[in-house]
């Protein structure tokens, strides 16, 4: 089994291994809180839309080898489509998410997966890595039962399927660690970007926003 160690300081030498994953998913779904759980362990029940994109860093070690995951979240609605496409190029892993309270949220996972297939110009589109994530479990009312999910990925992409909650940290940290797993099972790790582990990647806040004006 993959073995995973959360990094909370910068490594101090060598060179550390880039995967970028983008979130994907209608805006309010919580693609904003589940990334600022996993990497600062924080929830903030009145975060606002994103507006365009933002990103994180995570190091990780990985049986001994450091991984910088870099973490895109896009806005998700629609007059931001021209600002978050760009962004999708260069992905290595595509977290499609939606909220299981919201029906619309998980009827619109085909068109998340279309649009990003279609921008991102990936090599392998066959082989790509998609996880899917059905947040808000905190969520006392839902519409979107879990054997509905767990069938449209199996239709869809034959991709890893977990219920979250960015409030409770139910299963945050169990899918990111799958997306990494996806795309070290799916690439050669050589084809991935080398980053100078001198630069400090752990939990600095790098935004890059436009608004709608």
């Amino acid at each position: 089994m993959t073995g995973f160690c959360f990094q909370n300081f910068a490594p101090l030498g060598g060179k550390s291994l880039l995967l970028k994953v983008v979130l994907l998913g209608d805006g309010g779904v919580g693609k904003s809180s589940l990334m600022n759980r996993y990497v600062t362990d924080r929830f903030d029940s009145q975060s606002f839309h994103t507006i365009g994109v933002e990103f994180l860093n995570r190091d990780l070690e990985i049986d001994g080898r450091l991984v910088t995951l870099q973490i895109w979240d896009t806005a998700g609605q629609e007059r931001f489509k021209s600002l978050r496409t760009p962004f999708y190029r260069g992905a290595d892993c595509c977290l499609l998410t939606f909220a299981v309270d919201d029906l619309q949220s998980f009827q619109n996972l085909g068109c998340w997966k279309q649009e990003f297939m279609y921008y991102s110009d990936v090599r392998d589109p066959e082989r790509f890595p998609f996880v899917v994530l059905g947040n808000k479990v905190d969520k006392e009312e839902r519409e979107v039962g879990e054997d509905e999910a767990r069938a449209w990925c199996e239709e869809n992409c034959c991709c890893p399927y977990f219920e979250t909650s960015a409030k409770d940290d139910t299963n945050v940290g169990a899918a990111f660690e799958a997306a990494v797993q996806e795309v070290l099972a799916s690439e050669d790790p050589i084809d991935h970007t080398l980053l100078s582990s001198s630069i400090d990647l752990h939990g600095n806040r790098k935004v890059a926003r436009s608004s709608c004006c």
